[in-house]
């Protein structure tokens, strides 16, 4: 995830003042609720981009052997994104073994296999593949709450901001991955 430079800025108030809490303005306190939104919404469209790579790639697996190198492709991809291989992977990597590609996958996902299953009978679980979703920031220590403080003396005020664009909704995977369509050969000219 990358951060613009107004990003780093509230960022880097915002732990400012987690570490030493002051009051802020109203302003501070809408900068840190809309860095937390577009925090919260970059993790939840990462979150709809693995379900629809993970779907695509079980897509994929079920046309082997037609779609051998897109599956491999779509499969090391997953790996490196912390998918944990499963059952169904490792059978069909199998089947595939006599590729160079797919013998050195089915190394790296049978490591993997293993790994998983003695985290599990160790009695821990796995580490997990996506973190899970954090809860909402609902309010800074010294924000709002500190208005019954005493009054310090203030910063002068920053011109007003230009209003944020409005929102528009999130693409679809078809719209961002259109589907691919086969090339037709081409044509030969008979010599006549």
């Amino acid at each position: 995830m990358a951060f613009s430079a107004d990003e780093l800025r509230v960022l880097r108030r915002a732990l400012s003042i987690a570490l030493h809490p002051t009051p802020l303005p109203d302003e501070d306190v809408q900068d840190c609720l809309r860095l937390a939104g577009a925090v919260d919404e970059a993790v939840g469209e990462a979150g709809r981009l693995r379900t629809f790579l993970l779907a695509d790639l079980v897509r994929y697996r079920n046309a082997l052997p037609g779609s051998v190198s897109g599956y491999l492709e779509l499969l090391q991809d997953a790996l490196a994104g912390g998918y944990d291989p499963r059952p169904d992977d490792l059978a069909a990597l199998r089947a595939l073994r006599h590729r160079p590609v797919a013998a050195a996958l089915l190394e790296r996902c049978q490591a993997l296999a293993e790994r998983s299953v003695r985290a599990r009978l160790a009695g821990r679980s796995a580490p997990p593949a996506a973190p899970a979703p954090r809860s909402r920031l609902l309010a800074l220590p010294g924000g709002r709450a500190a208005d019954a403080e005493p009054e310090r003396p203030k910063t002068p005020a920053a011109p007003p901001r230009p209003a944020p664009p409005p929102e528009r909704p999130a693409p679809k995977p078809s719209e961002v991955f259109p589907p691919r369509r086969p090339v037709p050969p081409p044509q030969q000219r008979a010599a006549g």
